[in-house]
């Protein structure tokens, strides 16, 4: 069950960066514009989209999941203080907090690693 839940929860963390991927690619302009207006040139749209792929389908399958974990946290506090620090919008104080949650998320799976159902997982191995 333990290995089951783990599973669960790296698809639940990692869903929202992919479905975030793929918004901006079918919004490419109105992301690069958006991005433009915090000061961020508008080609690091590029790199943004393929953290918020590559790094999650990572997380999910368990390949270099610590690594992949420890990127997107940092992802997740960087866009938090460039694009959501505007405390006197709610909807942005909600916005950091989030990123700020799912950083502490990430640094769950940095620290723990995965369970058994990850294509890293440990090999035991019995000495006869």
């Amino acid at each position: 069950m333990a290995n089951f839940l783990d599973l669960i929860g790296r698809i639940f963390i990692s869903a929202l960066f992919l479905i975030s991927a793929f918004n901006k690619i079918f919004n490419l302009d109105g992301s690069m514009s958006w991005m433009e207006g915090f000061g961020v040139p508008g080609f690091f749209i590029f790199p943004a989209i393929a953290v918020e792929i590559i790094l999650p389908v990572l997380v999910i399958v368990g390949y270099q999941a610590r690594i992949a974990a420890s990127i997107l946290a940092i992802f997740c506090l960087v866009t938090a203080f460039i694009f959501h620090f505007d405390f006197s919008d709610q909807s942005q104080l909600i916005s950091f907090l989030k990123n700020i949650g799912l950083a502490g998320g990430f640094l769950f799976i940095v620290v723990n690693g995965t369970k058994d159902w990850a294509v890293d997982k440990e090999k035991k191995y019995v000495r006869l």
